[in-house]
C-alpha cells in the first residue's frame, strides 16, 4: 500500500543536508510551512540556499532560520519589508548572500525547472544590473535577457488537504508558489492541515498530483491553512 505520510515534522526533514538548496513556499506568511521550517531549525542543517518570495517576516519561520545562521544565501524577490529586520541585519553584516530575482522571473525560473525547460528570454531586467553576466538579445526590436531554470534538492510547502498518495489541495492564496516548487525539487515535503481517505478529494480540485510529492505530514493546528 503506497503511503507518503510520515509521523512527524522531524522525520520529514531529517535527511536535508547542510549545503542543500531548499525551496520554501509562501507569500509572506500566507502558505509558509512554518512547522517544517521549525523542524529544519531543530535538524540543524547549515549553509543552506533558500528560495522564497520573501526573506522572512518578523521572528517566525524563515526569519528564525536566517537568525540562527542556517542560511548562506537567499534567492528571493522581496528581501526588504517593514518586518524583515532579521534579514536586513544579517545582510548588512555580510553574513548572508542575496540573489535578487523579479517576482515573475522567479516564478518562471521555478516553473521552467519543473517543466524541463532549459531557460527562457524575458524583457524583465534587461539593461539593468540584474542582467549583468547573462545573455541578452534583441527580439522584434525589444531587449530580452536569458534566465536559467531554478532547481532545488528539497521543497517545503504547505497545503490544505492531502491523501496518502500525496495529492494536494490548497486553500485560497496559501496556494501561491507551492505547486511550481513541488515540480522543481527532487524531494517535496508537504505539511497539511487534513489528511483524508483516498478517493475523497475531487480530482478536479487537486492542484498538485501526488507524483510530485514525496512526504506528507499533518499539522492539526493548521487545519484551516
Amino acid at each position: 500500500m503506497v503511503s507518503k505520510i510520515v509521523d512527524s515534522i522531524d522525520e520529514a526533514v531529517a535527511d536535508i543536508p547542510s549545503g542543500a538548496t531548499v525551496m520554501i513556499g509562501g507569500f509572506g506568511r500566507a502558505g509558509q510551512p512554518v512547522e517544517l521550517i521549525d523542524g529544519l531549525i531543530r535538524h540543524g542543517a547549515r549553509d543552506l540556499t533558500i528560495v522564497n518570495n520573501n526573506a522572512g517576516n518578523g521572528e517566525v519561520g524563515l526569519a528564525l532560520l536566517i537568525k540562527g545562521g542556517y542560511v548562506r544565501k537567499m534567492i528571493c524577490s522581496f528581501p526588504r519589508q517593514v518586518d524583515s529586520h532579521i534579514f536586513d541585519e544579517a545582510y548588512r553584516a555580510g553574513k548572508i548572500e542575496l540573489e535578487l530575482v523579479p517576482q515573475g522571473n522567479l516564478a518562471e525560473r521555478i516553473r521552467a525547472a519543473g517543466a524541463g525547460i532549459g531557460g527562457f528570454f524575458t524583457p524583465t531586467g534587461y539593461g539593468t544590473l540584474l542582467a549583468e553576466g547573462k545573455e541578452s538579445r534583441i527580439i522584434d526590436d525589444r531587449g530580452y535577457v536569458f534566465e536559467s531554470p531554478l532547481h532545488a534538492e528539497f521543497a517545503l510547502i504547505k497545503a490544505y488537504k492531502a491523501d496518502r498518495w500525496g495529492n494536494l489541495v490548497y486553500r485560497k492564496t496559501a496556494r501561491n508558489f507551492g505547486p511550481i516548487m513541488a515540480t522543481a525539487a527532487v524531494t517535496t515535503i508537504a505539511q497539511v492541515g487534513q489528511i483524508v481517505p483516498l478517493g475523497t478529494l475531487d480530482a478536479e480540485h487537486v492542484v498538485t498530483p501526488g507524483i510530485f510529492v514525496n512526504r506528507v505530514v499533518q499539522t492539526p493546528n493548521e487545519a484551516n491553512a
